[in-house]
């Protein structure tokens, strides 16, 4: 049967925001993390948007069945650094498996015995009645010591600057659960910031990074060794290798004794081995591609195999898994149908395990063996219950911007099994700007853009100048030019498809979430080329970042992404989208979460109070209970159900499925 012809937008489409907001969760595709090998199981985390944004551990059991370790209502995920870290970790005793794990309503400790009837989660840490509490991370259990190594999180004070952060032992016989002072310090060598911490195998020194303000880590990062005594306290702490225009991005303990650090000293993340008496490191595939990138906590993109190999993510843009032999030579690619990997992987022995995805599948957990250097999901992720003629085929493309600049992009043209467009007539396009500003648009399946293909709008998903993945020159042009390099890029890309004929000139719109959304709202006043914005939780106020009105991991972001406010207060105040409503003139639609702690609602509203003064038409949809990045089913649906009715309202077409929801 041939298609039939039918305005874009309005097409009808078996893919509704409820399915597409089946698999989302904080505005990207919900996927597994944090996975880990616990004897012969296979451990992770995986969200759960219909359980109210419930953070779910798991285990899949021998038997091959993949089991939820707690009930709800516990929610095991972490907020150090707001964006949180590895939440978990399991070990084997002489009771079977036990597990630690962070509860997100109160963000103490817990221990936890599944394995033990009747067992039930008992607090191994406190309650602090002082700022943002206590928190934790990263924790890694040693049943010798009767103990949990993590990263304490700790405010001493009302503001989000009063906070410290070290490395510390928690009792795992629970003698903390009301007492902070049984927590035992292991080092604190002042720097703000420390993640990633690993102890040598005969337990007698340990590695970690390190950072201060006003760097990022994937800007200053450096390596932290010393020697740990018989007490289990840190000794002789000193810088290994790394720091400011040296970073490094992760490190372990190799087999031979030597450290495994990523480093990006020739302009791209490659891996090297690090003596670590003296500092000496030596490339082990020098390349002009990654093999890690901007690093929050708990993320590890290689581990180390037996006899010296080495499992490896590595690639320019999206990332491969592949096994390095000791001796050198290329790496060898994991086959499978998976098109990027995400850096949570973990092993033991030759098995490794991982998250990966492919353009036509989601998030799944893969496990891999590496004498083969084969993988297989061992979680398969849920078959979309839809036929794939409704589903884009996503094209990478590199387009040419400002100055001759490449772009990297993926183009989602309008796809749908029943229906085409009218003829000689071109679709609405969407360009998507992705947050961060430091993540990147993965090239995998994604319900969300398919939602608005399938209905007959295109979405192109930009990596523009400031994204990893694409070495650091790529990445760097976004320095001091946050507003200027990112906004440009969109817009040439958007110009270019107009040009090309793919997309319809007058009928283009902008979205992004958080630092997406500043894109998406100063593009409104920097340009001519959209009809209208969708803004997810944006960054409006530049002045309010910069005076640490946000949290601590990013109070100086912008001093890389703008420049220091002493310096050059001016940019400050100019590419800040409250500082520009007078050049806003298109409408646009807001969507907030009114406990956001690093875009707080203060700032829309101020911006919202100027739009409504000048007469700019706009909707604005506040979400009790949400924080920055949708976790509710709830607020997901309604915020994508609301994006499409603004769109047929801007682009004069009616939805098939319409909804008042937003009007």
């Amino acid at each position: 049967m041939s298609a039939a012809p039918a305005p874009y937008g309005s097409w009808a489409s078996p893919i509704t925001a409820e399915l597409a907001t089946t698999g989302m969760t904080a505005g990207q595709p919900a996927f597994p993390s944090y996975v880990g090998l616990v004897g012969d199981e296979i451990w992770w985390v995986e969200p759960r948007p219909g359980e109210d944004g419930r953070t779910v551990l798991m285990r899949r059991t021998r038997d091959g069945s993949a089991v939820s370790v707690l009930p709800a209502p516990w929610n095991v995920r972490s907020r150090v650094i707001e964006y949180g870290g590895r939440p978990w970790a399991a070990a084997t005793g002489d009771r079977g498996v036990v597990a630690v794990f962070v509860h997100h309503a109160d963000q103490r400790l817990y221990a936890y015995e599944p394995d033990v009837p009747d067992a039930r989660p008992r607090p191994l840490t406190p309650v602090s009645p002082i700022g943002g509490g206590l928190r934790w991370a990263e924790p890694e259990i040693d049943l010798a010591r009767g103990e949990v190594r993590c990263v304490l999180e700790e405010f001493t004070g009302e503001g989000p600057g009063d906070v410290r952060r070290l490395l510390v032992a928690v009792p795992l016989d629970g003698s903390a659960a009301g007492d902070r002072s049984a927590v035992r310090q292991v080092c604190d060598d002042g720097h703000r910031f420390v993640s990633g911490a690993r102890f040598s195998p005969d337990g007698r020194q340990a590695i970690w990074l390190a950072w201060d303000h006003p760097h990022m880590p994937w800007d200053a990062a450096e390596l932290r060794i010393a020697d740990i005594g018989p007490d289990g306290t840190a000794r002789g702490v000193r810088t290994l290798t790394g720091g400011p225009g040296d970073p490094v991005a992760q490190a372990e303990w190799g087999a031979d004794g030597r450290v495994l650090a990523a480093c990006e000293r020739t302009g791209w993340w490659n891996l090297y081995s690090v003596d670590p008496r003296t500092g000496a490191a030596e490339a082990l595939h020098p390349a002009e591609e990654d093999v890690a990138g901007c690093q929050r906590l708990g993320l590890r993109w290689f581990v180390p195999l037996p006899g010296g190999r080495v499992a490896v993510l590595h690639g320019t843009g999206a990332q491969r898994l592949a096994v390095l032999d000791a001796a050198g030579g290329a790496p060898v690619d994991v086959a499978g149908p998976w098109t990027e990997w995400l850096p949570h992987l973990d092993a033991s022995g030759g098995r490794v395990v991982g998250v990966a995805a492919g353009s036509r599948s989601p998030y799944e957990v893969v496990e891999v063996d590496t004498a083969t250097a084969t993988g297989r999901p061992v979680n398969p992720a849920p078959r979309v219950p839809v036929d794939a003629a409704f589903l884009p085929e996503p094209v990478s493309r590199v387009f040419t911007g400002p100055g001759g600049r490449p772009i990297h992009a993926h183009v989602y043209e309008p796809r749908n099994r029943d229906v085409t467009g009218p003829e000689r007539e071109r679709p609405p396009y969407v360009v998507w700007a992705h947050g961060g500003p430091g993540l990147r648009a993965p090239l995998t399946l994604n319900l969300e853009i398919a939602y608005f293909t399938s209905r007959g709008i295109g979405v192109v998903d930009v990596n523009y100048g400031g994204t990893p993945g694409y070495g650091r020159a790529y990445r760097e042009r976004l320095r001091g030019q946050w507003g200027v390099v990112d906004v440009d890029d969109c817009a040439a890309v958007a110009r270019a498809l107009v040009r090309e004929g793919l997309a319809a000139a007058g009928r283009l719109a902008i979205r992004g979430h958080s630092a997406g959304g500043f894109t998406a709202a100063v593009s409104l006043s920097a340009t001519d080329v959209y009809a209208c914005a969708t803004l997810y939780y944006p960054v409006l106020d530049l002045w309010s970042l910069a005076r640490g009105l946000t949290h601590d991991f990013e109070a100086h972001y912008l001093d890389s992404l703008v420049g220091p406010p002493a310096s050059v207060p001016e940019r400050y105040h100019e590419r800040s989208p409250a500082s520009r409503t007078a050049g806003v003139t298109a409408p646009f639609l807001l969507l907030q979460g009114a406990d956001d702690v690093i875009c707080p609602p203060d700032q829309s509203k101020r911006f919202l109070e100027r739009m409504a003064e000048q007469g700019v038409p706009h909707r604005h949809l506040l979400f009790e209970g949400e924080g920055h990045g949708f976790r509710g089913r709830a607020a997901m649906v309604a915020a994508l159900e609301a994006e499409l009715s603004f769109y047929g309202d801007v682009f004069g077409f009616t939805p098939a499925e319409a909804d008042p929801v937003g009007r």
